[in-house]
């Protein structure tokens, strides 16, 4: 670690490690969040000083957090080393143990941020880019209405003039988000998911979309900005009229505007928008997600949606009927104890093939594809669930718990 940094930190870092380390060895975890809690007992003020120097990026949305980290950090990485919390440790002691990890280096660090701590990360970490993806509902119990996060963002932002953003231009939660920032890269990402956007943030009123996707509030000024960067089908379009071809491995919608927003966040930072896509190409999956795994000679592909938004594009990707799927729901903490939201969950979708349901909540799942008119069967266990299918190639998509539990089992089988 730099030997500018005071003693205090460098002892906090080397303990904050130690503890990180000894919990995989013994097979507690990855160690971000014990050792970044140690780290920060012994200097509070750790954070601040890793990160002075660096070129930071933040990344921070609903849904497409991991990803895009993960593609804005291989782009970065073509120029050299590059610092990132790839496996998705976004709270405060994983951004610390991610930075205190890079020991002496100043290398760039790209780092996703949980939605409820980006204003906390921008005061303490001075980033050089912050990435605005999307804002819709997500475990209400502990992060609250994405509203009060649009208004503690908004207030963030304004309060970081040296800060560059990229938002998202189609989701007008995050255009008035960015609204006070004094630098904003817009990125027409064409969103969809718009059920969290009907009313104006600003004021209130009715927000109404045209058929070319542009919205405007019906009362005041806030509307669809024009984008700097915009994907249009497979192409990313910049403002001069070129076109760059998104070629990717990873599937669907969803994962092309990933691309595109950490194609315009490499942009901010230096690297060409055609270079920076070109990377993301080789990101073939993600924290498991889209990983293909066998079991007993059936292979399965893990999909991850953890909320309305992501589940409705997840459907998308589900391979057709009447190929049957297995679908996995928990309700823990990290996935939000109240399960409710499996009824804004469009699963009417699934209907012509059989729905394998486990996990925790299998049985919550189990009566929303029984009104949804599904045929479903519950089995508990995934290697069981997977092995009830059928079918020798078949989906499994789960929420976020209910995915590493069946990575843990599958891998075990």
């Amino acid at each position: 670690m730099p030997a500018a940094l005071p003693i205090r930190t460098r002892l906090a870092t080397s303990a904050g490690l130690a503890v990180a380390g000894l919990s995989r060895r013994i097979g507690a975890g990855e160690g971000s969040v014990i050792g970044g809690r140690v780290l920060l007992a012994v200097d509070p003020g750790a954070l601040e000083r890793l990160a002075a120097g660096r070129t930071i990026a933040l990344i921070s949305g609903t849904n497409g957090k991991t990803t895009t980290t993960n593609m804005l950090a291989a782009a970065l990485a073509a120029r050299g080393e590059v610092v990132t919390n790839s496996t998705g440790a976004n709270l405060m002691s994983g951004l610390v143990t991610t930075l205190g990890r890079a020991g002496g280096s100043a290398a760039p660090a790209v780092l996703e941020v949980d939605e409820g701590l980006l204003p906390k990360a921008v005061a303490g970490l001075h980033p050089s880019v912050v990435l605005l993806l999307n804002l819709s509902r997500d475990q209400l119990d502990r992060i609250g209405e994405v509203r009060i996060h649009a208004q503690r963002w908004r207030a963030a932002l304004e309060g970081a003039p040296s800060t560059a953003v990229v938002a998202n231009a189609d989701d007008p939660l995050i255009v008035w988000a960015a609204g006070l920032a004094r630098q904003v890269s817009w990125v027409g990402t064409g969103q969809r998911w718009r059920l969290d956007a009907y009313s104006c943030p600003n004021c209130g009123e009715q927000i109404e979309w045209d058929d070319a996707g542009r919205w405007a509030c019906t009362n005041c000024s806030l509307a669809r900005p024009s984008p700097h960067l915009a994907l249009d089908g497979d192409d990313v379009v910049l403002a001069d009229g070129r076109r760059v071809r998104v070629e990717l491995q990873l599937p669907g919608w969803a994962n092309r505007a990933n691309a595109a927003m950490a194609a315009a966040g490499a942009e901010t930072v230096g690297v060409d928008v055609g270079d920076a896509l070109s990377t993301m190409g080789a990101v073939a999956h993600v924290a498991g997600r889209y990983q293909v795994v066998s079991v007993a000679d059936v292979r399965v592909r893990l999909l991850l949606a953890k909320n309305p938004a992501g589940w409705a594009e997840a459907l998308d990707l589900i391979r057709p009927a009447p190929l049957p799927v297995v679908v996995g729901i928990n309700a823990r903490i990290p996935d939000g104890r109240d399960p409710s939201w499996l009824w804004d969950v469009p699963f009417e979708r699934l209907r012509g093939r059989l729905v394998i349901a486990t996990g925790d909540r299998g049985r919550d799942l189990a009566v929303r594809l029984r009104y949804a008119q599904v045929e479903h069967r519950f089995v508990e266990g995934y290697v069981d669930a997977v092995r009830a299918a059928g079918v020798a190639d078949l989906d499994l998509a789960a929420n976020y718990t209910s995915f590493q539990d069946a990575r843990r089992e599958l891998a075990r089988a």
